[in-house]
């Protein structure tokens, strides 16, 4: 076993400091870059070492997570340019002729959202979801609180956990854990349904009983904004057809290539700028060299207020793995024979105490949980992957099915559908009020969460 240094108990204690923080719903941002000065100093042995090491620390992180910066942007900024053009409503609205009865807008409005979601993100899919349907659900009896529960779920829950097509945030948790982005992927399906079903049926039958017993009010119709009246440019109709067709195509390709990983990312983002560049070109002639522009600029200004608080919090994070430490700290700030400071805890840990599996299972879960509390759920990540590699390690365990379980709680908490700072998007679009959400969500979300803990512990 290798011999534990004081950058490793500096590393330890400065997770204690920033979970402290999560749990007084402080953002953990000065805690991060103090641990890195702290382990520059450590090893470095100078105040000018640890400052540069600060630095390096978010170059490293940046490295690592401008693939998903980049593919993220691209794809708001096209989804802004559908917008602008109606292209975005037109691919949703042929659906609304199914929508019949309350059940079946609950339902429909959720997998419109899940699919939106997977390629469009969350965020921007809850304007174009909300926007076309809700005035359809409430035709048919669906309350607005249904409405946003089922955008709500299904997008920042079950959607964002999942991330299958745009993998930001598998690829978060598995690069601080150390383990390739599909192992989470595929080894953290069983948990995604799982929190998904569970979940939403709860929350379909509890919102079923209450709209039974009348304890739901429904709004007035003409309180709310239909949409069919805007004004549709004659491009949209090509661009809601060929739009679905391009990222259709992408799948099959994923299939067909066996893209995984960042090559798979690598082909949603290249479509996302083709297809923005190519409508630009038709809709606006040579306008479009000024016009996409503006696209452009507005999908990276979202990608960085996203991403930008997470990068001094991976800077942190991620070096608990062997191959950041050396790029930020230099080749002897770890002991010979060190498999990474996460590596060298697990192993510490199972030696000293052994831990077993139902006790790693719920750990992970409560940390990913309390992560979410600062309403991002990404911000959490980077902490939930790191200790999935500490608790694996001390358990002989799948490291990929804890960090699959930590980004489960950190996002179903923190990404919008327990903590009310999160939930504004889907309150905002269905004119109800977040902590009426949060409220609705805190049953179906907490039992979720418990069922999916106890799946997680056969699984590891």
């Amino acid at each position: 076993m290798v011999q534990l240094t004081l950058l490793h108990w500096v590393y330890v204690i400065m997770v204690l400091v920033i979970l402290t923080v999560m749990l007084l719903r402080k953002d953990t941002i000065i805690p991060c870059i103090l641990g890195v000065f702290l382990m520059g100093f450590v090893a470095k042995n100078s105040i000018m070492g640890a400052t540069i090491a600060v630095f390096d620390g978010l170059i490293v992180a940046g490295r690592e997570l401008l693939g998903i910066i980049v593919v993220i942007s691209c794809i708001v900024a096209m989804s802004k340019l559908l917008e602008e053009i109606g292209a975005n409503r037109l691919m949703v609205a042929p659906f609304t002729k199914f929508i019949k009865t309350p059940d079946v807008a609950f339902w429909f409005t959720g997998l419109v959202m899940l699919v939106v979601s997977w390629f469009f993100w969350p965020s921007p899919a809850t304007a174009l979801v909300g926007a076309v349907l809700l005035p359809v659900a409430l035709r048919v009896g669906l309350p607005a609180i249904g409405v946003a529960m089922a955008i709500n779920l299904f997008g920042h829950g079950l959607a964002l956990s999942s991330d299958y097509v745009i993998q930001g945030a598998p690829t978060i948790t598995a690069t601080a854990a150390g383990v390739p982005v599909e192992a989470v992927m595929v080894q953290g399906t069983p948990l995604f349904f799982t929190m998904g079903f569970v979940t939403i049926i709860t929350a379909f039958i509890l919102l079923k009983r209450d709209m039974k017993k009348g304890l739901i009010e429904k709004p007035v119709l003409e309180d709310i904004e239909f949409n069919e009246a805007k004004e549709v440019k004659p491009i949209a109709k090509l661009a809601s057809i060929f739009v679905p067709i391009a990222f259709g195509l992408d799948i099959v390709a994923m299939f067909l290539f066996e893209l995984r990983g960042g090559d798979a990312t690598a082909l949603i983002g290249g479509t996302a700028i083709l297809v923005l560049s190519s409508i630009c070109v038709i809709e606006y002639k040579v306008g479009a060299l000024d016009k996409i522009t503006k696209f452009v600029r507005e999908g990276f200004m979202f990608g960085m207020e996203i991403f930008g608080p997470i990068l001094p919090i991976a800077a942190f994070f991620y070096m608990g793995e062997v191959d950041p430490v050396h790029a930020i700290l230099g080749a002897n700030a770890l002991p010979e024979g060190s498999q990474g400071i996460l590596s060298d805890m697990g192993v510490a840990m199972a030696s000293i105490a052994p831990m077993n599996r139902p006790v790693v299972a719920t750990m992970e879960m409560l940390v990913g949980a309390i992560t979410g509390l600062d309403g991002s759920g990404f911000s959490g990540m980077s902490l939930a992957g790191s200790l999935a590699k500490v608790f694996g390690t001390a358990v002989n365990g799948s490291i990929a099915v804890l960090a699959a379980l930590g980004q489960i709680g950190a996002i179903w908490v923190g990404g919008g559908t327990l903590v009310p700072w999160g939930l504004i998007p889907a309150a905002a679009i269905c004119r109800v009020l977040p902590m009426d959400l949060a409220r609705r969500n805190f049953i179906p979300v907490v039992t979720g969460l418990i069922v999916t803990t106890i799946v997680a512990m056969f699984l590891i």
